[in-house]
């Protein structure tokens, strides 16, 4: 049934509401943690995906591996196809998640996800393998937009920072076990040459397929349902998560201070996102882009030649360097745990440009130790996995910045348009230009290389300096007015005799 054929979906009326403020006033609950495990865990299998492909290049080339491809076609071709299938699927995806509901297509980009990847395991040919390959990146491609939108609009404001830097960062858990589980899978005394590569995208499957079944659980957004007349659903669903909270605490909630006048209409066109994003919220609009395109740009420094790095200069076997790879990530994975707490409480203008200033200016201090010769292969990874603590916190950051800063109607397409042009910038020119420079086995180059990912890093640092948005603890509302607001108004305390908009109240007071 489509959202004009559901009988409570009513738009064109102007109602007042309090949902967004009684979402934002729960304490954290076992709930909140259905919504973490249901929506977050993708990241995971991303990080999987992405590192498993890149360490089996050798493998799946090699004859007897069943499929006739060549190390560079699967870290060229099909790698480049991947990033195509994300960045066009982030905008495909994001358009609908904004006008169809966050719920509807977090189902169906993992799904995507799910079939493309279990049909790459059965790849004969590379023409197939580079078919699947893409549509696997369009389904991911659509989740960012689906679910960083419906992670804000769900998590209370107070840990909304933290819990989004964690959820993003949780790719490199996936990463961590992708580096593993390569090992594994290389090694032909435990699992045949033709074998390994492809259990390791059924494996993929079948995890997505658990979080498919989990998310079963996860509503709609409660804001999202508002603004497209379907309020009576937006009550239900508050009310029954405010029973669970209170069941849980043994105690009864307080009531929700502020209130909302919105004009519930249907969609919003792309020339009215085009006009808020890039005319009325310019300078966020900017903010977006350094923080995309700097991140984008110190990790492909890095990671994209990490490999070669290590072999050409340390004489690392290529086969052990996924044990360097697993340090890494692991790194990666403990900046946004450890951190993420301070985007809440310290702010996050202070953590965003903090954490770009100072990953840039240690990647500073390690391109000139790497050019001294003071490093070696142990402690190059220590310096990366310093650099990287610092860098993982505030890409993670650059996600929840451009999913807080823009309003509510045009949240899935922001964050899919600077998903995609940071995704452009790290998996196109970033590999163009870093291949070139670590690749040349000199020493000079690969300074270079680090420096130029050092000098965005440090150059978005200081954007964030001047532009960054004080949203820790505030309101999605208060931050960016939605556009179908007639008025914000914030009240001391709800209507007499209600909980806050709760079942003793009318879930919405409208007028036509």
């Amino acid at each position: 049934m489509s959202e004009a054929e559901t009988p409570t979906a009513r738009t064109g009326r102007t109602i007042t509401t309090n949902i967004p403020a009684r979402l934002d006033r729960l304490p954290w609950s076992r709930w909140h943690w259905t919504i973490v495990i249901g929506l977050g865990t993708v990241w995971i299998l991303d990080g999987l995906e992405v590192t498993v492909v890149g360490n089996i290049a050798g493998r799946l080339s090699e004859s007897g591996s069943g499929l006739a491809i060549s190390s560079g076609q699967v870290t060229g071709v099909a790698a480049a196809l991947y990033v195509a299938g994300a960045c066009s699927g982030a905008l495909f995806w994001g358009r609908l998640t904004d006008r169809f509901g966050r719920r509807n297509l977090f189902m169906i980009t993992l799904a995507v996800y799910l079939a493309a990847t279990a049909l790459t395991a059965f790849s004969w040919q590379a023409w197939w393998f580079f078919l699947f390959r893409f549509l696997t990146g369009f389904g991911i491609g659509g989740e960012y937009a689906a679910i960083n939108s419906a992670i804000d609009e769900l998590i209370p404001a107070a840990y909304r920072g933290r819990v989004d830097l964690v959820i993003n960062g949780s790719f490199w858990l996936g990463a961590v076990g992708g580096s593993l589980l390569s090992i594994v899978a290389l090694n032909t005394d435990l699992l045949a040459a033709n074998l390994g590569w492809r259990l390791t995208f059924a494996l993929g499957a079948v995890l997505a397929l658990v979080i498919l079944l989990v998310r079963r659980h996860v509503p709609e957004s409660p804001r999202w349902l508002l603004i497209h007349g379907r309020d009576r659903e937006a009550e239900e669903i508050v009310s029954g998560i405010e029973r669970r909270v209170e069941a849980e605490r043994g105690e009864r909630l307080p009531d929700a201070e502020g209130e909302l006048e919105i004009h519930q209409r249907k969609s919003v066109s792309f020339l009215e996102i085009a006009r808020t994003v890039f005319g009325r919220y310019r300078r966020r609009a900017v903010l977006g882009f350094s923080l995309f395109i700097g991140q984008a740009f110190l990790y492909n420094a890095i990671t994209f030649g990490f490999g070669a790095i290590l072999t050409k200069f340390y004489d690392v076997p290529a086969d052990h360097t996924g044990y360097y790879f697993a340090v890494i990530a692991a790194g990666n994975f403990c900046g946004p745990l450890l951190l993420g707490k301070l985007f809440d409480t310290v702010g996050r203008r202070v953590m965003i440009s903090s954490t770009y200033l100072l990953s840039g200016l240690l990647l500073f201090g390690t391109a000139w130790l790497f050019d001294r010769g003071a490093l070696s292969a142990a402690t190059l990874t220590a310096c990366w996995c310093a650099v990287l603590f610092f860098a993982s916190a505030g890409a993670s950051s650059a996600y929840l910045t451009v999913s807080e800063i823009f309003p509510m109607e045009t949240r899935a397409m922001s964050i899919a348009f600077f998903y995609a042009i940071g995704t452009a910038a790290g998996g196109i020119s970033g590999p163009l230009l870093f291949a070139d420079l670590t690749g040349t086995g000199r020493v000079r180059d690969t300074v270079l290389a680090f420096s130029i990912g050092a000098a965005l890093m440090c150059a978005a640092g200081l954007v964030a300096v001047f532009l960054a948005v004080r949203a820790e603890g505030r309101s999605l509302e208060d931050i960016a007015r939605p556009l179908t607001a007639v008025a914000s108004r914030a009240k001391a305390a709800a209507r007499p005799g209600s909980r806050g908009g709760g079942p003793s109240a009318p879930p919405a007071a409208s007028r036509p």
